[in-house]
């Protein structure tokens, strides 16, 4: 017969196995659960995005659709009263035979303004549709990043990136923090996708006087922080300079008052400004 404290050794070994096996299980149990809620977080926060832009652009649509039934509308009447209204000045002999054909081609003329006058709508339609899918990318790719720190909106057709001072900058310095560059990175990789789009970094402070070194005043260190924002856009995103302009702004386009210390922290930002791509409404305006 074998020892006694043999059959406890085994037994104590069993039971050891058991309880590390049991302790792995938990935690890989625990890390498939945070994985989880991250990626349902995230995907929670995709879709109501997505559900918030499609109610802007449906919005914008309905809108638009408006306008242009009551255009429609309203151009066989318009047609119909021309043509009385000719027809009665010619039956009065009010009119030559050659004013009343200028008179019926300048009525006729009316019906290519309003092909012209649905192009632009066409158009605005059209741009305001690519300005919510490139918002909804930059979202998309920057994630949960707090609202203070970083705030993306259309205003009159024209798409504003706002990244407050405090992210990008230390106080009084021009040098980019390493974990701006991570967001800047991320802007960069959706305009990057848009290659005929150009955009404007602009420089914002508060009106808090500021001089140190070869910077004069706020406006010089607004133009600094701009054109450091460009050069890592350029340099480490390989963003092509020729879409790219550097502006500061100084103290002088405010969000905010400067009389709290909120309202001066709300103006200390760096601003990316989509610029309109104002050519494609020029070549409608030039048509005959």
């Amino acid at each position: 017969m074998k020892p006694l404290h043999f059959y406890l050794s085994i037994l104590i070994s069993v039971l050891l196995l058991s309880c590390v096996s049991t302790k792995k299980f938990n935690t890989m149990q625990q890390q498939a659960q945070a994985r989880y809620d991250s990626l349902n977080a995230k995907l929670q926060n995709d879709l109501k995005a997505c559900r918030d832009a499609n109610a802007d652009l449906s919005a914008q649509k309905s809108a638009l659709q408006k306008s242009f039934d009551d255009l429609n509308s309203k151009l066989p009447l318009i047609k119909e009263n021309n043509t009385q209204l000719l027809k009665q000045l010619q039956d009065l002999s009010v009119i030559s035979s050659s004013q009343a054909e200028s008179i019926k081609k300048s009525l006729e003329n009316i019906g290519a303004k309003d092909v012209y006058i649905q192009d632009l709508q066409t158009a605005l339609a059209r741009r305001d549709s690519l300005n919510l899918a490139l918002v909804m990318n930059l979202k998309g790719v920057i994630g949960n990043l707090d609202d203070q720190d970083i705030n993306i909106k259309i205003e009159k057709g024209v798409i504003y990136i706002d990244v407050s001072d405090k992210l990008l900058f230390n106080t009084g310095s021009y040098v980019v923090r390493d974990k701006a560059k991570e967001v800047l990175g991320k802007v960069a990789l959706v305009l990057k996708n848009q290659p005929d789009i150009e955009f404007m970094v602009e420089g914002h402070t508060d009106s808090v006087p500021y001089f140190q070194g070869v910077l004069l005043d706020n406006w010089d260190l607004s133009v600094k922080r701009a054109t450091s924002v460009v050069r890592i856009l350029q340099n480490q995103y390989n963003i092509p300079p020729e879409r790219m302009t550097a502006a500061g702004r100084g103290e002088y386009v405010t969000v905010a008052s400067n009389e709290t210390p909120e309202g001066r922290a709300a103006n200390r930002r760096t601003r990316i400004v989509i610029l309109p791509q104002l050519d494609q409404f020029f070549k409608l305006l030039e048509r005959k």
